[in-house]
């Protein structure tokens, strides 16, 4: 079963122009084998550390943002601080909850955007990111 998820990667990996190295291939099996998620770059290294992977925190930032520009995740800035990479690439939007940081996908049925600005001349749209900040009630 490990080995099949390796192959997947490995070939994920060469379809965007990745050459797939082993550090590549073990942090591409720990970030997508759960399926959808958002992690931050200090996560991801923890789950490296934790699973016996040896690499470091500039390896796993490197690739996470060679990912991201080969199209296999996205970035999504929260915080000025926090910048979480999120698996799931299709069009959608988010929760986020303060106080947990945690990061909840909304699906983009769920929400309308109209009314967007024209761009700049020679300009367009790529992608409308919408982060819709929540906390949890006070009890009373």
């Amino acid at each position: 079963m490990a080995e099949e998820a390796e192959i997947a990667i490995e070939s994920r990996l060469r379809n965007v122009g990745l050459r797939p190295t082993r550090q590549r291939i073990a942090l591409g099996d720990l970030l997508f084998a759960k399926g959808n998620r958002h992690l931050t770059v200090e996560e991801l290294h923890e789950e490296a550390v934790a699973a016996g992977v040896p690499v470091s925190l500039a390896t796993v930032y490197n690739t996470l943002h060679q990912f991201t520009e080969a199209g296999l995740i996205r970035v999504l800035a929260v915080e000025s601080t926090k910048t979480y990479f999120d698996t799931n690439v299709s069009d959608h939007h988010h929760f986020f909850v303060e106080g947990h940081n945690e990061v909840l996908d909304i699906p983009i049925s769920n929400l309308t955007i109209g009314n967007l600005p024209e761009p700049p001349q020679g300009m367009e749209i790529a992608h409308v990111d919408v982060v819709i900040r929540l906390r949890r009630k006070q009890q009373r």
